[in-house]
């Protein structure tokens, strides 16, 4: 027989049969046919042998000989032949006629359509992936060779006897890992380093002396920031070489090993001679349009341009950074993106840009920002790190070697632009700001003044019309002396002007002249651009002027149009209407279809408008209330289908103005992280007024946003300003739920010791105030808390608290969520047994209630309390069952630490492999309970991996997982420090 690794290029139209033949084999797996959906019977093993030899002939006869020898190699049995032959007659009988033919004394499998054997499918997608790759196009190879590999179902030809079927699964087996191999290299070409580690882990424990697995390894876990772990990956390589064969690795493995010792900087990113063409999100395009009639600043525009034209590198500078500072209205956004346009020649790799809303009282937060700039150069959302400091040096790890353009517009100082300057050359930077950045270091500072006359008269003739000015020149510059020369200013006018076809330029001159309309404020300072704004505020309708001021009123970076239409008390249709026309007048911007958002200086002018023109101050705090409302009342509907049948939501403040319906828990979730940043911002807002309980529980409604790793510095923000607000108040029912909701908070992030002390004062000011709801939910806190202090006993003295204001109150789903903590509290006791009972009854009671993001906990429970009774192959069950759910609900923290239990079953049963695959994507997704489980994690990464014979990179992980034991103060790093001296003594 042919020994080769099959071909099956030729697929064939049946020729001569009436009938399409729908004919299907599988030999990738267990050796199946298949007619349409129908599963044929192939026989013995014997028989699906003979099968697979004649698919696997490329459609060539096969001697009697040949299959003989296939099927027992050098000692047949006596009746060989005939046995050959009464397996090709039965499976003649079983497919359709003409497939499999006698010739020449053998036979051959004929005329099968195309498409007929996961083979050659497999071997045609992996041969348009490697022209794919060849073109450049890393993404669509990627994805044919994820096709490929997909058709594979367990080992090939499984369960089929004979020496050739043994030498064809090794060798497709070998081809598969090729395949595998070739597509992994990909991934960290396109930058899924941090995806790549988790399967790469896994493979190189299956296959540990495959140096090209050990080696991308290596490389994946380099940059995801991991160098002792990649180092160790080596050491571990190393060893297992010398002792399995008595050799060394191989050239390459030992270059990857002198680079990563040595930082080089080529490592930290894709090689360009492999990079795909960038589509869009990896060639930032993120620019706002230049306006049309830009006129003047042509000395600035020199000078900025001759600025970014050094980010070559050349003549010392890294990179180019220019700050253009001065008042509100003076034009730094125009002038910037107009910089900025005319430079991108010199910017292929791209050009960002942010909006930092630095005059506002709520500026953008630079991790936010660093989030948002990696996802836009093609970083995935689970490759992308929490903290502030590790984002900036992954920001500027992608943008080295890169030509990238960054506008940062409207900053508020130099400590929120620092993480954001890109820091190597071939980049720049333009910041604008109200301020002047003196201690921005190595910028290039840039004052800018009001125009001159001339390029005033310019710009306002530009836009008005060369016709309509010329004959009134005199009012014309009245007109722009009037704007105080403001560009901003002057284009409200002269839009006004153009838009009015029988006014001339002497009304709009008296217009202007008039101080009622004008204001003194147009004389200097920020009071220019107040008296700009009020030039366009003046025009409004009496119903676009009341929108206008209400709308300013609310914090937050947008606003949806259901929001706006609950602070206006009016229909959603007449609400867009008004919404609409302001975003004519350029008083209100629109950020997305249905949401609209204020320029921060345009929202304070909105706000002064509604103190001064509002005829009622209630009104002001009614449109507020209003918005409160709409939110508590959205946000527990959202709440009701997360979490059925809990009575958390009868138990909120009251509501006067109603929230949107949801028939769906997907459009529900959307609306609920969509709108997470203004939410968290009405509730600050709220802090300190007559409206502060019901912010409260706003806030404990939205509890699941922290629970999901979503939006949790902003969360924590808004706690704490309501914990602080209700203190000052007085109000100890509101600040009771307050504390329990920061308690919340700290327990997720695994601040133990703060999480006590806020439970403790929650505790004491939810009895002093009767508040049943928040005695019940803090109970919960507390036993939490004692299970993390090691403190079992105390931990089910306050679930049985938790449990009996629960029954009390007949809030069924939390009772069924307290009982799955009960039962961690028993295995802390040592009662497996019972706390196995009581897990099956909290999940018992939750399926009674129907699918809930609780009834993941349940399961979650149960699969812990299985894992300590060592009943492996259930607790899995019962972990698979919680990670759909979690993930349906999109509670990424709660996915990672239910694949750290799913780890800890996998090395209890002996399964390291596993063990250290779903460690990697605990690490990745992240946990509850913060620092400290991230350190839990590792050190199970570390004894998976020790297991494995990777000892250097299990020390590299109980390293770090010592560290971060230290810096929380846990008591596990006695544990880690025994690990890593046993391990340093063998």
């Amino acid at each position: 027989m042919d020994d080769r690794v099959p071909r099956v290029p030729e697929q064939k139209r049946p020729g001569s049969l009436r009938e399409p033949v729908t004919l299907r084999f599988d030999v990738l797996g267990p050796v199946r046919a298949r007619r349409g959906e129908q599963p044929l019977a192939t026989g013995s093993p014997q028989q699906r042998a003979l099968l697979a030899a004649l698919l696997l002939r490329e459609g060539r006869t096969a001697t009697a000989a040949e299959l003989i020898d296939a099927l027992w190699g050098e000692e047949p049995p006596s009746q060989a032949l005939a046995a050959v032959r009464t397996y090709a007659s039965r499976l003649r009988k079983v497919l359709d006629p003409g497939v499999l033919v006698s010739e020449s004394g053998g036979y051959a499998v004929r005329g099968l359509r195309e498409g007929a054997l996961d083979l050659a499918v497999a071997q045609d997608w992996a041969a348009e992936a490697e022209k794919a790759k060849g073109a450049g196009a890393l993404g669509r190879a990627r994805e044919l060779l994820n096709r490929a590999l997909g058709l594979w179902d367990g080992e090939a030809l499984a369960g089929v006897p004979g020496p050739y079927a043994e030498a064809q699964r090794v060798r497709l087996e070998e081809w598969r890992l090729g395949l595998l191999e070739s597509r992994l290299d990909m991934d960290l070409e396109q930058g899924c380093h941090a995806e790549a580690v988790s399967e790469l882990t896994a493979l190189t424990a299956a296959y540990p002396l495959r140096e090209r697995l050990r080696e991308l390894l290596m490389l994946a876990l380099y940059r995801s920031g991991r160098q002792a772990e990649a180092l160790a990956v080596y050491a571990d390589t190393r060893r297992l070489l010398a002792e399995e064969l008595g050799v060394d690795p191989r050239p390459g493995l030992r270059e990857l090993q002198r680079r990563i010792l040595q930082a080089d900087p080529d490592l930290a990113e894709p090689s360009a001679q492999q990079a795909e063409p960038s589509p869009a999100p990896v060639r930032p395009a993120q620019l706002p349009a230049t306006v049309p009639d830009f006129t003047g600043r042509s000395s600035f525009v020199t000078e900025l341009s001759e600025v970014l034209a050094g980010a070559s590198g050349d003549g010392g500078r890294v990179m180019a950074v220019s700050a253009l500072a001065g008042i509100g209205g003076v034009g730094k956004t125009t002038l910037a993106v107009h910089v900025a346009h005319r430079a991108r020649p010199a910017f292929p790799d791209g050009q960002l840009y942010v909006d930092l809303q630095g005059a506002g009282s709520r500026s953008a937060e630079p991790e936010t920002v660093l989030g948002a700039f990696l996802r836009a150069l093609g970083t995935a959302d689970s490759a992308i790190p929490d903290s502030l400091e590790e984002r900036a040096a992954l920001y500027r790890s992608m943008l080295d070697g890169r030509r990238v353009l960054v506008l940062l517009d409207n900053a508020k100082d130099a400590a929120q632009v620092r993480p954001l300057l890109p820091g190597t050359e071939g980049c720049a930077a333009l910041v604008t700001s109200r301020v002047r950045m003196v201690d921005l270091a190595g910028a290039h500072l840039v004052d800018l003044d009001v125009m001159s006359p001339e390029e005033a008269l310019a710009l306002f003739t530009r836009i008005v019309g060369e016709e309509r000015v010329a004959s009134e020149r005199k009012a014309a510059l009245d007109v722009v002396a009037a704007c105080g020369f403001l560009p901003l200013a002057i284009r409200i006018a002269a839009s006004r002007l153009a838009s009015r076809r029988t006014w001339t330029v002497s009304v709009l001159a008296a217009k202007l002249a008039d101080e009622r309309r004008r204001l003194d404020e147009l004389q200097a300072g920020d009071l220019a651009v107040k008296a700009t704004f009020e030039l366009g505020y003046g025009q409004l309708e009496p119903a676009q002027a009341r929108a206008f001021r209400l709308l300013g009123l609310a914090d937050g970076p947008d606003m949806s149009l259901a929001a706006a239409a609950a602070v206006l008390d009016l229909a959603t249709e007449e609400t867009e209407d008004l919404l609409e026309s302001l975003v004519d007048t350029s008083l209100l911007e629109s950020a997305a279809p249905g949401r609209y958002r204020f320029h921060d200086l345009v929202r304070l002018y909105a706000r002064a408008c509604a103190e001064r023109d509002e005829s009622s101050p209630g009104e002001r705090a009614a449109a507020m209330s209003r918005l409160l409302d709409f939110y508590l009342a959205t946000t527990a509907q959202v709440y009701a289908i997360e979490h059925p049948r809990d009575r958390l939501v009868d138990d909120l403040e009251a509501t006067s103005y109603p929230g949107l319906r949801f028939t769906e828990g997907a459009a529900a979730l959307d609306w609920l992280y969509t709108e997470a940043g203004p939410l968290l911002a009405c509730v600050r807002q709220a802090a300190g007024t007559e409206r502060l309980r019901r912010a409260v529980d706003l806030l404990w409604a939205a509890k699941d946003l922290t629970e999901s790793g979503a939006n949790s510095h902003q969360y924590e923000t808004a706690a704490r300003a309501t914990c602080d607000a209700t203190r000052a108040m007085g109000d100890e029912r509101a600040e009771g739920r307050a504390r329990t909701v920061l308690s919340d908070v700290l327990l997720v992030s695994g601040r133990i010791r703060q999480a006590e002390e806020e439970a403790k004062v929650a505790m004491a000011l939810a009895r002093t105030a009767h508040d049943a709801t928040a005695v019940s939910w803090v109970a919960n806190n507390r036993g939490l808390i004692c299970l993390h202090q090691s403190r079992f006993g105390d931990g089910k003295v306050f679930f049985d608290q938790a449990l009996e204001g629960l029954r009390a109150s007949g809030n069924r789903p939390f009772e069924a969520t307290a009982l799955g903590n009960l039962s961690r509290a028993y295995l802390g006791m040592g009662n497996t047994d019972k706390a196995v009972e009581i897990a099956r009854r909290g999940l018992a009671a939750h399926s009674e209630i129907g699918r809930s993001v609780r009834l993941a906990n349940s399961h979650f429970a149960l699969g812990v309390a299985l894992t300590q009774a060592d009943r492996h192959a259930e607790a899995l069950t019962e972990f698979s069952d919680a990670l759909r759910i979690f993930n349906e609900h999109r509670q990424r923290l709660w996915e990672g630490v239910t694949n750290f239990r799913i780890a800890q079953v996998h090395l209890a049963a002996r399964r390291p492999a596993q063990a250290a695959q779903h460690a990697e994507l605990a690490l990745t997704l992240g946990c509850i309970g913060g620092d400290r489980m991230r350190g839990n994690v590792l050190t199970l990464l570390g004894r998976a991996l020790a297991e494995l014979a990777q000892v250097d990179r299990a020390r590299a992980c109980w390293q770090d997982a010592l560290t971060l034991y230290e810096q929380s103060g846990a008591p596990e790093s006695d544990v880690v420090r025994g690990l890593l001296t046993c391990a340093s003594a063998g």
